[in-house]
Parts: C-alpha cells; structure tokens; sequence
C-alpha cells in the first residue's frame, strides 16, 4: 500500500477527468487521486493545427459552467498568464485547439491530486473492506504502485476508428486523424492523397492539406460516404438540445428510437462549423485563377476495400455510391482516415468486470448518473455513452455538468447544484402543460 484509501480513483485524464480532477481539488474533506498513463497531459496533439477552433465558446472550458468563480477558469488563466484585456480586445469567443490544450496543461501542472507516467495493469475488488485495489507500474522508472478507493471513474477516452473495409490491414502504417501532424511531411511527399471523413476534423485536415497543395505540388480528394458536406447546426433552440434537460428525456427513450434520433441529429455533432467551411469555399474559389493542382470533393463514397497498391507503393481503395449503386477504384499514394474513435475497454478491469453491467455487444450499459456497476453507486464512466445520454455525452460544455452530478454521486453531497432549468423547451408535455396524455401508442404509428 503507498497511501490510505479515497474516496475515488480516476483512472485516465482527457479534459472530462482534467474538469473532474478541478472541481475536486478545492473540496476539503474529499481524497481523490487521478491516474494517467502519459507523462504529461496533452489533448488531441496529431490534430493540434494553426488557425483552428474549438465548436464550442470559451464558456466551456474545465470549470466555468459548474462552477464560474473557480480558480481553473480559462478567464482566470488568461489574467494569469497577464492576457485577460488581450482576450477582452481580441473578442475570440471560439478557442483555437492549441489555446485550448495550452490551457489545459496549465490547469494540470497546478493539480496535487494528478499523477501522470501511472500506468493502471489491473483493479481488483476486496470484498472484505469494499475497497478497489488499482495496481501499475510508474512510466518513469518502471516502480509499482497500489492504491486503494472506494469508488472509481474511468475515463481512458476513445482510440481511432478504421472502416470495415479497412479489414486486417496493419493499423500501424494507416493515417488516422489522430496522428495527422505527425505524418503531414511524408504525406505531402507523395503525388496525390486522400481525405476519407467529413467532420469537423476532416475539414480541418482537407484544408491544412489544399493549403499545401500548390507547394507540393499534390493532387487532393476529399471523400464521404455522407449525402452531403454537413455544416453543423448552431441555431439557439438547435442547441437547447445540449442540456441537461434534454439529455435526462433522451436516456429514457427506447434504443431504436434513440438510434434513429442520433441519426437525425448527426448534424449537430459531427457537423463542420461554419466559418471553417467559409474559408475552404473561399481558398477553393481562389485557385480555380491559378495553375493548382486537382482537388475533388465527393459525397456518398462509401468505402468498401483498402489494401496496398499491387506495386507496395501507395494503396488502393474500393468504394461504392450509395444512391448510383455503382462501385469504384482509386488509388493514392497517402490516405488519411478522419473516421471518428471508438470506445475500447481495458483490460486493466478484467478483475471486477463481474461487477459491472454489460449489454450482448460488451459495451458498458451507464445508468443515468453514468454508473455501471449493478448497484449504481460504485464505478462511473466518462465520456462513454452517445447511445445511451445522446449528444450531450461527448459535448463539452455539458462536461461540466456531468462532472457536478458525478461529484454528487462519488461524496453524497452536491457542491455544485445545477440550474432547476436549462432550456426553454419541454421535450415532452408536462401535466401542468394542458396537453393531457392518452393511451400510448406505437412509436411511428
């Protein structure tokens, strides 16, 4: 044993745990200890581009929307750091990605309770003390170490998402998103590259790219399997649909009908803003007046097959249009896969995955205060549940949130109440509402 039992263990720091780790810090009386693999925090560093932006305002940030007067707000780092009439003057509602994660380290680097390099191997639970034991190893010098809680969050995040078509392919030489900057040079060495997804972070990578593209002298596509490129919906009452409100009426939907409602809203948050897309219409329009290499943007390419060239030299994919039905071939010397993440259980809960609830997929099944232990008061999540909480579940300004009512859940005590209402809609009636609820039907009927 290094140290007494807590209250909880976190076990991996993203920016959902960092705001946890935050709001935590100034609660006397509660022991909490965050555990992160990495040596240091970083946030998305493969995707950290010059001139791009967060899809949400500044207001977002690790604390503000739980609790404004803490001292981990971003406007409280911009004073620190000698900038708040700057930003006053600069008027940046939007952060960039790297002012972002600038932020975040700092708020890490002032945390007692933040251990990064600690690796977690393993947790078991003792059933004489009702404590989880969590083991591992420190990075730096390979010691061990153990602790003990009595509860736990676990927040590892997501690893990068492949197509199907992408099969046994050794993932390691596919560019995914994630790793973009990383691979930038040797991309832009070859004579022509691909850009498969059209999100937020594949707009961002398809304008980084076009911007280099005269330089290089590349040709450049940009592909989807999407009918069109969305631009992400932000009118007010769209975003009401990011509140806390929202997301108690949709946990309580039935599956089919919330995987038709993510469907549906999959503009909201896997949409491009809009100013990003302002800015590719306009460099787009721009080279069309001077000799620039090809670039082409194609909608409803679904990838079927991606393999390497018959030559070693580059890859060939296989797609097919899903409203001709016809089926292509295109070859590119480098490809980037800007197709989203997925969520991967660790090993390291092999030991109390009895203690757990699972669905037939193996996939945690959260309650709605994001438990998923079988007595809904021991082990949480993080940032896992887009089919179970909807799209407040990976939104960051509702992180905040859900980190007050998690803190609720891990202390018995709420420090940080939420607002009684938060949107001005009723997502369903209420009895007060004078519409008065007859038989239930089918839904769709």
């Amino acid at each position: 044993m290094n140290e007494s039992t807590y209250d909880f263990i976190a076990i991996g720091v993203g920016p959902c745990n960092l705001g946890l780790a935050c709001l935590t810090a100034p609660l006397s009386g509660v022991r909490s200890l965050f555990l992160e693999r990495k040596p240091a925090f970083s946030w998305h560093p493969g995707m950290l581009l010059d001139g791009t932006t967060l899809q949400n305002p500044f207001l977002a940030d690790l604390v503000s929307m739980a609790d404004p007067t803490s001292p981990f707000s971003y406007l409280n780092y911009c004073k620190r750091q000698g900038r708040l009439y700057t930003y006053y003057i600069r008027e940046n509602w939007y952060l960039d990605r790297q002012e972002f994660d600038r932020y975040c380290r700092w708020a890490a680097a002032q945390l007692d309770n933040l251990r990064c390099g600690h690796e977690v191997q393993g947790i078991r639970h003792e059933p004489a003390t009702g404590l989880y034991v969590v083991r591992g190893r420190r990075i730096e010098d390979g010691g061990t170490f153990e602790y003990r809680a009595r509860k736990l969050v676990i927040g590892i995040g997501g690893v990068p998402r492949f197509p199907d078509g992408c099969g046994a392919l050794d993932r390691e030489h596919l560019v995914h998103s994630s790793g973009y900057l990383a691979e930038r040079a040797r991309l832009q060495a070859g004579r022509s590259i691909t850009v498969i997804g059209s999100g937020q972070s594949g707009a961002e990578v398809y304008h980084d790219l076009l911007q280099g593209s005269e330089r290089h002298g590349y040709t450049l596509n940009w592909v989807t399997r999407a009918p069109r490129f969305f631009q992400m919906e932000d009118a007010k009452l769209t975003l009401e649909l990011i509140t806390p409100e929202y997301g108690d009426y949709f946990y309580d939907l039935d599956p089919a009908t919330k995987a038709e409602v993510l469907d549906d809203q999959r503009s909201i948050y896997n949409g491009i803003n809009q100013s990003l897309i302002e800015r590719l219409y306009a460099l787009l329009d721009e080279r069309r007046h001077r000799d620039a290499p090809p670039t082409r943007l194609l909608t409803c390419m679904a990838l079927e097959a991606c393999r390497r060239a018959p030559d070693g030299r580059g890859w060939e994919l296989d797609f097919r249009h899903t409203q001709l039905g016809r089926r292509y071939r295109h070859r590119a010397d480098g490809v980037v896969f800007a197709t989203g993440y997925r969520h991967q259980v660790p090993r390291f809960i092999d030991g109390i995955a009895e203690r757990i609830r699972w669905n037939a997929e193996g996939q945690y099944v959260p309650s709605k205060r994001w438990a998923v232990d079988h007595h809904n008061r021991e082990i949480f999540v993080q940032n896992v549940g887009l089919q179970s909480h909807g799209l407040t579940n990976p939104d960051l300004g509702l992180a905040c949130h859900r980190n007050s009512r998690l803190l609720a859940e891990l202390t018995g005590q709420d420090h940080y109440p939420s607002e009684p209402r938060t949107a001005f809609q009723d997502f369903a009636p209420g009895e007060d509402s004078g519409f008065v609820a007859l038989e239930r039907e089918a839904v769709g009927s």
